[in-house]
């Protein structure tokens, strides 16, 4: 307990009584009788040979139960085991490399680290750290290709997270970084770390070709990532049909059954083969495990059937729609609640562009916009 605060009061003897009071604060000064605390009590480590000097093997962790003044900061020191000094430890207790180390020559190390508290007099702790050298890596890295879908609406994608680049090697010891080629870095960036893709705000119509690459510290292999970007008009929203599909998630749809889907379904509902089948998003349906998804036709000659030609076009190839997934309605409006009078009703679409929904697999990345749909009775 740090301190106290104590309400004192004197009463006197006279008839009535009077008292006052008066706060006492105690305040309990710290003594360093706490030593620093390594977490684990014990290191160790792995690093591959050839790598370059000044690689980071290891981060020491220390608490101290003491207050501020008698704890941190911390001073490391290496006592036992860096006689040839191979190791550096610096005063955030990092151990890094200090020569190029050959499997060959030593394949262990045992050092003897000393913490040392800031306190008067200081305390110490002791800690050891075990270093395997292990042979360099053997295995380049394997990345699956991404393809990356981003729905957007007119001139308004916010930017975020739109993928993640899933690599992996046979070495146990390797770590994986990702680059991208820093010309296309005025648009896009990758996280050096877990390969996350993110794209910046304001991304125009079109088709990019990323330039990404993963390395183990070895080998470079480059990774095929396709970004195709589409952005919607308001036009769709108004001659949207939604297919809504039972038991899916959405990571499953797009991940096993959207190309095979928008395949069958271009050969269902496109007349000619220079229409074009936009899907405008996919959301799960609130309270179940539905999932909706939206779509319009466009013509060739750039005007877009209407919904009640689309599902009719539907209903007619819904056998051959199902072998692919199954799908629970067809709808165009969803008077779900409602109580019109023979099912009469007026739906809307919103779309909220600033409300992004990402649907990330191995192989495809679907990202599109958050829907609302409004109806009313037109009773």
């Amino acid at each position: 307990i740090s301190g106290y605060s104590l309400v004192i009061q004197a009463r006197d003897s006279g008839s009535p009584p009077l008292s006052s009071s008066v706060t006492v604060n105690v305040d309990i000064s710290d003594v360093n009788d706490n030593s620093p605390v390594f977490t684990p009590a014990n290191y160790t480590a792995v690093i591959q040979e050839n790598k370059p000097v000044g690689t980071s093997i290891l981060q020491l962790v220390v608490t101290d139960k003491d207050s501020f003044h008698n704890g941190p900061p911390f001073t490391f020191t290496i006592l036992t085991g860096n006689e040839e000094e191979e190791f550096t430890l610096d005063p955030h207790g990092i151990l890094r490399s200090a020569v190029i180390f050959k499997h060959m020559v030593a394949t262990e190390y045992v050092l003897c680290v000393q913490a040392k508290d800031s306190g008067k007099p200081q305390q110490v702790s002791h800690t050891y750290v075990q270093v395997r050298v292990i042979e360099e890596s053997i295995h380049k890295p394997t990345a699956i290709p991404l393809e990356i879908f981003i729905v957007t609406m007119e001139d308004d994608f916010p930017g975020g997270v739109i993928g993640k680049i899933h690599a992996t090697d046979q070495d146990v010891y390797d770590v994986l970084t990702y680059t991208l080629k820093s010309e296309q870095k005025s648009l896009f960036k990758v996280n050096s770390h877990d390969g996350k893709i993110i794209a910046l705000g304001g991304l125009d119509n079109g088709k990019y070709v990323l330039n990404v690459s993963v390395s183990d510290g070895r080998f470079q292999v480059p990774i095929d990532v396709v970004v195709h970007v589409e952005q919607l008009l308001q036009e769709m929203l108004q001659n949207t049909v939604t297919i809504r599909f039972e038991n899916i998630s959405p990571e499953d749809f797009v991940g096993l059954h959207m190309h095979g889907f928008r395949r069958t379904l271009r050969n269902a509902v496109l007349s000619q083969k220079q229409d074009s089948l936009h899907i405008i998003s996919i959301q799960p349906v609130a309270g179940s495990s539905q999932l909706d998804m939206l779509f319009a036709v466009q013509m060739h000659n750039s005007g877009f059937y209407k919904p009640a030609y689309l599902i009719q076009k539907l209903t007619n190839a819904r056998r051959h729609l199902e072998n692919v997934i199954r799908i629970s309605a067809i709808l165009e409006k969803n008077c779900s609640g409602l109580d019109c009078q023979e099912q009469h009703c007026e739906q809307s679409l919103s779309i909220d562009s600033h409300s992004l929904m990402t649907y990330s697999t191995a192989r495809i990345s679907f990202v599109c916009p958050r829907f609302y749909r409004n109806v009313r009775c037109m009773c």
